[in-house]
């Protein structure tokens, strides 16, 4: 009897903890250009995170995070623009769901019709960024 009870509870610790994370994020890192910094907050609140919201109703990504960090001479960069999926099926979807919402969405909000390349540039980007939580 002890041994089954042993049993069930190691089989339960193993479910618990070999459970496998499959999200997967993609990092922006965008540098402002030029002291545009209300047109790029105005154009991610605006376009970026409105479709991301839409993206999240949809059930075509898990979440968002919109980050602003200190800028220095090694990482020049000001903001991270972060998309996490559940799972690999919804990152390999993505371009295909985000046209699909940016279709819908109408045409890009602009806070003084300066164009995004006006106002900000990705750095560089990070895909298929594994959690491991």
């Amino acid at each position: 009897m002890k041994s089954l009870i042993f049993l069930i509870l190691l089989s339960c610790c193993t479910l618990s903890f070999g459970q496998q994370n499959d999200k997967i994020s993609t990092i922006d890192f965008v540098q402002i250009v030029d002291n545009n910094k209300a047109e790029a907050l105005y154009y991610f609140q605006n376009n970026w995170q409105v479709l991301r919201n839409m993206a999240i109703e949809a059930g075509y990504i898990h979440s968002y995070q919109f980050l602003e960090t200190p800028v220095n001479e090694g990482e020049p960069f000001e903001f991270m623009l972060i998309t996490t999926y559940l799972n690999h099926e919804q990152y390999k979807l993505r371009e295909e769901h985000f046209l699909e919402l940016i279709n819908k969405s109408g045409d890009l909000k602009l806070l003084n019709d300066k164009q995004p390349a006006d106002f900000r540039k990705t750095l560089f980007s990070k895909e298929m960024v594994r959690h491991l939580d």
